[in-house]
């Protein structure tokens, strides 16, 4: 025979676990709009029957329920579309930087354009012209050296512009590296918490979507891994454990979080200073149980990562003379556009006379060095103080109106240069304009469709995982009315008793 008093036990367990389903409701509907909370539930379940086994067990017609309890308290979490949503966010991070920085360097180069390097040229081609047909005019002579002062200062724009993008983009690896390590150390102080909490049989929902916040945030510079490590203990089954990370390479994976040890990154050769350090890879530091070691720029993983992204676009190798990436080897393009066009240039020059009948002298000029680049071509200071220096005239016919030379000048714009892989100066200079508006469009495009790929998987998570306000409602009334239900029995449980107390003994009275 069951306890007296077993009905209000069983009733009062219903409303302690609605009750408590009833909070959880309550807590979902709080962090509605909360970024990257996921919708929690109680999981409920029945109670051991009455009698239970045993030799000394009563005998009874039938198993009576005892009612129901709360079993966890679990969030709704998908690891898979996870996993899936990190990858996305990954290739991601890798266009949507490539995009970026070709976009920076399209803003410099812009072509055509009023005020472009294509244009200076154009207006120095024009002034040579001029002057071949009034070669004893001061003013002409003056307008050529004037042209030819903007299309040195039009590398040197182009060049310093461009040289002032690498290095905040060199600042931006640094940053981002900090910023790394940041990432890796929160996670482990999660773990750290979350292993200390689960063996006790609870289930650290928050703790979780804060970890898995800064997962996503950290799988948008590198493509990661993760393997979960059981806490022990009393822990639940459906408990995470901590994790471990480690970011995939080309030969394996590098270890960079177990448990509460995590390691850290640093760009060997890379350093806080506006020169240019070609990036080498990076040194994964040990720590506890992390043992860490080298990454290589080799061993990265392909158009995967923000990092791998912003390395590419700011140069890699060993020393700065052979740096690999878009904005080394663009510099590179143009620093042997400047020096062919000057070369062949000084060369023509050279073989005239000026108004004096002197043989000429080289026009363009390295501003320090012995080598002309884009960054330190200038003209020749003596020309820019006397005109007349300007060796319009040929050599052979020295006749003051003799325009002969600066013909030939002129007539440079179609002559292909074999120093510019037998282009013209400006076909050179219009090729790599195409090819950055061809690489421009192809990162934009990736971009794109990593965008709307990772949209798509991100509105599968939110359907799995974010809180639906009418589905809440729904449940609270349904958590009410099981409430309701239990008080109502309980009262009914509560009179049963008072009849059987106070209303019991008393025939006749």
């Amino acid at each position: 025979m069951g306890s007296t008093f077993m009905g209000l036990e069983t009733s009062k367990r219903g409303l302690y676990t609605q009750q408590s389903a009833l909070y959880t409701t309550g807590h979902n509907i709080s962090n509605a709009n909360t970024l990257g909370y996921s919708r929690q539930r109680v999981n409920m379940e029945a109670t051991l029957g009455y009698p239970g086994t045993g030799l000394n067990a009563p005998k009874i017609p039938g198993h009576l329920g005892t009612g129901v309890q709360t079993h966890s308290v679990q969030r709704i979490r998908d690891q898979f579309i996870d996993r899936q949503y990190r990858q996305e966010t990954t290739k991601l991070g890798y266009w949507e930087s490539r995009s970026d920085a070709i976009s920076q360097m399209e803003d410099i180069m812009a072509e055509p354009s009023e005020f472009g390097l294509n244009t200076s040229l154009d207006q120095f081609w024009k002034s040579l012209q001029d002057l071949s047909t009034n070669p004893e005019n001061a003013a002409a002579r003056k307008v050529v050296v004037q042209r030819g002062i903007g299309v040195a200062e039009s590398f040197n724009n182009i060049h310093k512009q461009l040289s002032d993008i690498q290095g905040n983009l060199k600042n931006e690896i640094l940053t981002s590296t900090d910023d790394v390590n940041s990432i890796l150390k929160q996670i482990a102080s999660i773990n750290e918490q979350i292993q200390a909490i689960e063996p006790n049989g609870y289930m650290p929902n928050d703790l979780y979507d804060a970890r898995d916040n800064l997962l996503d945030e950290l799988s948008q510079y590198f493509p990661i891994e993760i393997e979960y490590t059981k806490s022990g203990g009393n822990s639940l089954a459906i408990a995470e454990g901590s994790v471990k990370v480690s970011i995939k390479t080309k030969t394996g994976s590098i270890e960079v979080i177990n448990g509460k040890d995590a390691g850290k990154l640093t760009p060997t050769g890379m350093s806080k200073n506006d020169n240019f350090e070609p990036f080498n890879g990076f040194t994964v530091d040990g720590s506890g149980t992390v043992v860490g070691g080298p990454l290589s720029y080799d061993d990265m993983e392909l158009n995967k990562g923000k990092m791998l992204s912003l390395i590419n676009s700011y140069g890699h190798g060993t020393n700065a003379t052979n740096a690999e990436g878009y904005y080394p080897e663009m510099l590179a393009k143009l620093d042997k556009m400047a020096l062919a066009f000057a070369e062949k240039f000084n060369e023509i020059h050279r073989g005239g006379t000026d108004l004096n009948g002197d043989t000429g002298n080289n026009f363009f000029v390295p501003k320090a060095g012995a080598t002309i680049s884009a960054g330190n071509i200038s003209v020749d200071s003596i020309l820019k103080s006397d005109p007349s220096l300007v060796a319009a005239s040929s050599s052979t016919d020295k006749e003051e109106g003799n325009g002969a030379n600066a013909i030939l000048l002129a007539n440079m714009k179609s002559e292909i240069l074999t120093g510019l892989d037998n282009a013209t100066v400006q076909s050179f200079y219009q090729s790599m304009i195409g090819e950055l508006g061809v690489d421009g469009e192809q990162a934009v495009r990736l971009a794109y469709n990593s965008a709307t790929i990772k949209l798509t998987v991100e509105n599968n998570r939110a359907s799995v995982s974010s809180v639906s306000l009418d589905e809440e409602m729904t449940n609270m009334i349904i958590f009410q009315q099981a409430y309701n239900a239990s008080a109502r029995m309980i009262t009914v449980v509560d009179e049963t008793l008072d009849k059987i107390i106070n209303g019991m003994g008393r025939v006749g009275l």
